[in-house]
C-alpha cells in the first residue's frame, strides 16, 4: 500500500515540477524510474502489446531529460538571475 501511494505522489510531484519547468532533469528521472518500475514491476514488462502507456511515458521523459526545460521555464529564469 505503501508503494502505491509512493508512486502517485511522486506522479504527481513530478507532474508539477514539469509543468512549471523547475528542477525538470531531476522530475525527469522520478518520472522515468516510477514509469519503469510500473512498466516493469506492475505491468510484468508487456509494453510492445498491453501495459505500453507507462513505457511510452519514460520515452516522453527521456525527451524532456536531454532536451532540458526551454527558456520559458523556471529553471532558466532561476539560473539566468543566478549567473549575473
Amino acid at each position: 500500500m505503501f508503494m502505491v501511494y509512493l508512486g502517485k505522489g511522486s506522479e504527481l510531484l513530478t507532474g508539477l515540477l514539469l509543468t512549471m519547468g523547475l528542477l525538470t532533469r531531476l522530475a525527469c528521472l522520478i518520472i522515468i524510474g516510477t514509469m519503469l518500475y510500473i512498466t516493469f514491476f506492475v505491468g510484468h514488462g508487456k509494453f510492445w502489446y498491453e501495459d505500453q502507456h507507462p513505457f511510452l511515458f519514460v520515452l516522453l521523459a527521456l525527451v524532456f531529460f536531454f532536451t532540458g526545460p526551454g527558456k520559458w521555464s523556471l529553471d532558466a529564469l532561476l539560473w539566468k538571475s543566478s549567473l549575473k
